[in-house]
């Protein structure tokens, strides 16, 4: 496993988790909720069921000892719906963080949680297959920090049955995302990292 890569900075600027998590807080209400980029993250933000965690590991080896304890955890407290484990000082760059990916699906399998969980990844340089590295419907999946989103199958069965069209999602979010352009997108991502009252 590789360490990451010690001349790219990620922007904690020494502010903590709680400030971490204030800031992927601002992305998910401001972009993801607002821009309604998921229908179905409002409610289970307005139910607090979306858990926040930061996790400072360096290394990947580290990174996948605290990917196991989420997965423990959310297996345990069922009234958790959700978890995004934040990365802020790991995987900076997106192909490190794209090749890590494959460790998480094969530990799902190794826990024999394939099937109960999912793993979706976000990260402030994602790049679709096919993309350009200023697209803007990367902003999609695009966050302050790397991070893995832990979604349990069972609401993703649940989605499908409530949403008339799933598969519509992904492409008005493609949609929206190039009618408002890249530089708006792009000032939309640098003003989640406020944390500010």
């Amino acid at each position: 496993m590789k360490k990451n890569s010690p001349e790219v900075d990620l922007p904690t600027k020494g502010i903590g988790s709680k400030g971490v998590e204030r800031q992927v807080n601002n992305w998910l209400t401001s972009i993801v909720i607002d821009l309604n980029l998921c229908p179905f993250a409002q409610r289970e933000h307005e139910k607090n069921s979306i858990r926040f965690k930061t996790s400072f590991a360096e290394s990947e080896r580290d990174i996948v000892t605290d990917l196991i304890e989420e997965l423990l955890v959310l297996s345990k407290q069922q009234e958790i719906e959700t978890s995004l484990l934040i990365l802020p000082t790991a995987l900076a760059e997106f192909e490190h963080f794209n090749d890590f990916l494959g460790f998480a699906d094969s530990l799902l399998e190794k826990m024999n949680l394939d099937g109960v969980f999912q793993i979706a990844s976000f990260h402030p340089d994602y790049r679709f297959a096919g993309t350009d590295r200023d697209d803007a419907e990367n902003y999609t999946n695009r966050a302050p920090y790397p991070m893995l989103h832990i979604l349990r199958e069972s609401s993703l069965d649940w989605a499908v049955d409530e949403h008339p069209d799933t598969d519509q999602i992904p492409l008005d979010n493609i949609a929206l995302m190039n009618s408002l352009g890249v530089e708006h997108m792009r000032k939309m991502l640098a003003d989640c990292s406020s944390i500010d009252d």
